[in-house]
């Protein structure tokens, strides 16, 4: 199987195209730079994409960091136009490739919006009216054009992936080794976790499954805000009971980031990943974030 990967340098995405050379001796990266031997070039502001010509599938991950920057008005509207205006690029480029049968594209969690409390969150559950939300629904619609072209679009509802070498995990280590860390405001909220050896793996396993729509890439057992830190605590053998306040984290990264990912409740379902066959590696929190830090 050939797969290309947008987002190919990114922190899931290096690693997915590391496990697809080794897993078919292939990945082919799509690039915004000069391309070099078995790439592909794009450059989605001016409309351009190479032919998707042999190739069987694509794995779409680009866009701007979600937590890389205030969600200053500027910056919204980049996260926007960066998912929006490459997914359906890509989505159209697979349209009309009779090579390529399959398209998984990314999307995240924070489809559900943020405010939902201890309600489990299904493939099949309403979208939120908050930024990121709404951001998501625009995002999925964009792939629109590879679905209505008859090809099998998954669309990969991220939830928070777990590295010591990037995303929130990353960092939280050097607080929490200096025993500082604790629970983030009250402590409460739902977080939807998933390693990103599982999050590779499964996007491996969505090439060939007969998977169609949505689907959350999360473990299977989400816990609150404050299991989490106590288990990170745990793994690390520091205490974890110093809370910090709401108001704290938004002076770091702002109000409204915080509340719509940070502070976020969003108690996921996996079943629909379950039952389409994957097998998690990791699916209790205690034992991932064990296997994940190392003192």
């Amino acid at each position: 199987m050939r797969v290309a990967v947008t987002g190919a340098s990114g922190f899931i995405g290096s690693t997915l195209v590391d496990v697809l050379h080794r897993l078919y001796g292939e990945a082919v990266p799509v690039v915004r730079r000069p391309p070099g031997l078995g790439e592909l070039y794009w450059k989605p502001s001016e409309g351009m994409i190479d032919s998707l010509e042999g190739i069987d599938a694509v794995v779409h991950l680009a866009g701007a960091g979600l937590a890389d920057e205030r969600w200053t008005d500027e910056y919204k509207k980049e996260l926007v136009e960066s998912r929006t205006i490459g997914t359906r690029l890509v989505a159209e480029a697979v349209a009309a490739s009779p090579d390529t049968k399959v398209l998984l594209s990314g999307s995240a969690i924070g489809y559900y919006g943020a405010h939902n409390g201890d309600e489990i969150l299904h493939e099949s559950s309403p979208p939120g009216d908050d930024f990121l939300a709404q951001l998501c629904v625009e995002w999925e619609a964009a792939a629109r054009p590879a679905a209505d072209a008859g090809k099998r679009v998954a669309l990969l509802r991220t939830g928070l992936v777990l590295s010591p070498d990037g995303g929130l995990l990353e960092r939280l280590l050097l607080p929490f080794r200096l025993g500082l860390g604790g629970p983030l405001g009250k402590g409460q909220s739902w977080w939807s976790w998933i390693t990103l050896a599982d999050e590779v793996a499964a996007i491996c396993h969505l090439l060939d499954a007969d998977v169609e729509g949505p689907v959350n890439l999360v473990a299977p057992n989400p816990v609150t805000n404050k299991e989490f830190t106590k288990q990170l605590g745990k793994a690390l053998r520091r205490p974890a009971i110093i809370p910090v306040p709401a108001a704290a984290l938004a002076l770091w990264q702002g109000s409204e980031l915080v509340e719509d990912m940070i502070m976020a409740s969003q108690r996921c379902s996996a079943d629909k990943l379950s039952d389409s066959g994957y097998e998690f590696d990791h699916e209790h929190i205690d034992k991932a974030l064990a296997s994940l830090v190392h003192d």
